[in-house]
């Protein structure tokens, strides 16, 4: 579950950010404020996922919020009705900038590029795909496949969920018994059956394997 809050001086706008986060399952609103100092002085005390950040406001403008927040994991999704501060939003990293009035379609696609959830509770990751949740095991997956901004995670079953997510950043919270073996694919090494040239099985499906990584491939999982 991603927590959020919204920051914008206006009630109208607010009023309707709320609406779309309640229709959204994996957004849970923790705050909503009309001033931003306020705002900074919540996400000083408590730990946020989102901020909805207006731009144009009293005291503190939106802008200057997300260059305080650029050394947190405190992702920003801007809203504003002024397209010409677009290049210093995204110069900040901002997830995505929004302009009101604001459809919900459009509202969508900027949650769907919030990075993948991978939580784990008693075994189980927890998986964000567009404003969807996954619970599963690591015993489920069969291998991951990067696919352009997006990775593929190939379940047991013939059941795919893709993730917003960077294949290299998601092997750093892997375990081990996750090898990458391609730099578009991740295995899972007890769903390996076997090795036809350069190609690993992995029941019905065969992984190419580069030659970065294929002597490391030969001498662990076929070595021993």
């Amino acid at each position: 579950m991603t927590n959020c809050i919204i920051v914008d001086d206006e009630e109208l706008a607010r009023a309707l950010l709320e609406t779309y986060v309640k229709k959204v399952g994996s957004l849970e609103l923790k705050a909503s404020f009309e001033n931003p100092l306020e705002a900074l002085a919540y996400l000083k005390q408590h730990k946020v996922d989102l901020v909805f950040l207006d731009i144009q406001m009293p005291d503190l403008k939106g802008t200057d919020l997300a260059e305080l927040l650029q050394k947190t994991n405190t992702q920003v999704i801007f809203t504003t009705a002024y397209s010409e501060y677009a290049l210093q939003g995204f110069e900040l990293s901002a997830l995505d900038y929004l302009l009101k009035p604001i459809t919900f379609k459009r509202f969508l696609t900027a949650v769907e590029k919030l990075p993948a959830q991978t939580d784990v509770t008693n075994g189980k990751l927890t998986l964000k795909s567009g404003y969807d949740l996954h619970k599963i095991s690591y015993d489920e997956i069969i291998y991951i496949e990067s696919d352009s901004e997006y990775v593929n995670y190939h379940l047991v079953g013939g059941k795919k969920v893709m993730v917003y997510q960077s294949l290299a950043k998601l092997m750093e919270s892997l375990p081990n018994t996750f090898m990458r073996v391609h730099r578009s694919y991740i295995i899972h090494k007890e769903k390996v059956t076997g090795l036809k040239g350069r190609d690993l099985v992995l029941t019905d499906k065969t992984i190419p394997v580069s030659d970065s990584y294929f002597e490391m491939v030969k001498r662990e999982l076929f070595d021993g």
